[in-house]
Parts: structure tokens; C-alpha cells; sequence
């Protein structure tokens, strides 16, 4: 990826793109979120890819894909929402980082099928997902896909 010129340090630059993606987080799971909280989730997102972009590895591109992708799942928007899935699938593929950042790509692409009742891609990338799963070795990573996984069933 390339690297823009900041005035923050590396340090903070991590820092920065870490706590804007738990901000995003927290954003997604408040109930009672309103129209400002949608449009801070969306530039919140965008900026944690961002500073990941600048001081980050591919690892953290595609977690960054992801997190923006699911974001527009959350408001409903399939457009950006599959863009970013496939974003977040072709870095995962590229620098070949595994089953866990692969099968989430996968989740998130499904999760975008479903925005428009596509069922029959919702089952594919469900069952793309679920294949790299069983390759998850970390126990606690496997739960997190599978989870995730078994919420579009």
C-alpha cells in the first residue's frame, strides 16, 4: 500500500487506527444509533483503514476491508458493502493470510448478499467460509468466524 506523508509518529499513527477501529465497533453495537452515530461509523471506518494504510501490514488492509464492509451491511448499503468484502478478499488472497482473514472475507460477502435476499451467493460464501474454518488451528479465532458464520444461517 502506499504510504502518505503524516505528521503523526508511527506510534500514534497505530494507536489512531486501533482505537478508530474499536470506536467503529462500539458504534455498531450501540442500540439505540442514530443517523450522527451512522455517519461517524462510516468516517470512522474509512480513517482506522486509513492509518492502517500508512503505518500498517496486509494483515491489518484486509481486517480494515472488512471492518468498512461490515459497517455498510450494518446501514444497509450493498454497493460499498460488497466492494469492500471483495477488497478485503483479494488482500487476504494476495499476501496469503490464512483461513481466519480468508473465511472472514468470505462472511462479509455473504453478509453483503443478504442486504439484497440474495440467498443462493449468501449460501456459497457461508460455505466458502465454513471450508476455511476448519483450517482455523487458534480456537478462539475458529469460534469468531464460526459464529459470525452461523448468524446468516
Amino acid at each position: 500500500m502506499p504510504v502518505t506523508p503524516s505528521s503523526l509518529g508511527r506510534d500514534e499513527e497505530r494507536r489512531l487506527a486501533a482505537t478508530l477501529f474499536n470506536h467503529v465497533w462500539d458504534l455498531m453495537e450501540k442500540p439505540d444509533r442514530g443517523a450522527a452515530d451512522d455517519d461517524e461509523m462510516v468516517h470512522g471506518a474509512h480513517a482506522s483503514r486509513y492509518h492502517w494504510g500508512v503505518v500498517g501490514e496486509p494483515v491489518h488492509w484486509a481486517r480494515g476491508e472488512w471492518q468498512c464492509s461490515r459497517v455498510y451491511t450494518v446501514l444497509g448499503r450493498f454497493e460499498p458493502a460488497l466492494h469492500h468484502a471483495g477488497r478485503c478478499l483479494a488482500l487476504a488472497v494476495q499476501y496469503d493470510l490464512g483461513p481466519f482473514d480468508v473465511g472472514t472475507a468470505h462472511e462479509a460477502l455473504a453478509r453483503c448478499y443478504r442486504i439484497v435476499g440474495d440467498a443462493a451467493k449468501v449460501a456459497e460464501h457461508v460455505a466458502l467460509g465454513q471450508a476455511e474454518a476448519a483450517g482455523i488451528t487458534d480456537a478462539d479465532d475458529r469460534a469468531i468466524l464460526d459464529a459470525d458464520l452461523t448468524s446468516l444461517t
